[in-house]
């Protein structure tokens, strides 16, 4: 392989500019090199340095994967949902419940047999 190929920028298949008051968002679509697509958000925004005299953009990414869209979407849209209406929706409280593990279930465990056995 050649080093050229090796650190080649991955193309973007699909990419949507949002620009938002100071803010810049960058939606881009990449894929892996077994062609597994995901999903790259940026947040651009324009700072100026002081000590040099010059503005620059902090970049922020998050890479979001397949397996993870629909997880992404649903808490995406409750949050959304929660700031613009205040409330929690029912369905989605419902669905959190579900995800956590039932740790209010006992096991009744008796260690009274334990360690009579070894030594025969």
């Amino acid at each position: 392989m050649q080093e050229t190929e090796k650190f080649e920028k991955r193309e973007d298949l699909f990419s949507q500019v949002v620009r938002a008051g100071k803010r810049t968002y960058f939606f881009d679509v990449k894929a892996t090199r077994s062609n597994q697509q995901y999903l790259t958000i940026t947040e651009s925004k324009r700072r100026f340095n002081e000590e040099q005299g010059k503005f620059f953009y902090e970049k922020h990414k998050v890479f979001l994967y397949g397996e993870d869209f629909d997880k992404f979407k649903k808490g995406l849209n409750a949050a959304i949902s929660f700031i613009e209406t205040g409330e929690e929706k029912h369905e989605q409280q419902a669905e959190n419940t579900e995800t956590k593990p039932d740790i209010s279930s006992s096991v009744d465990v008796s260690f009274e047999d334990l360690g009579d056995d070894i030594d025969s």
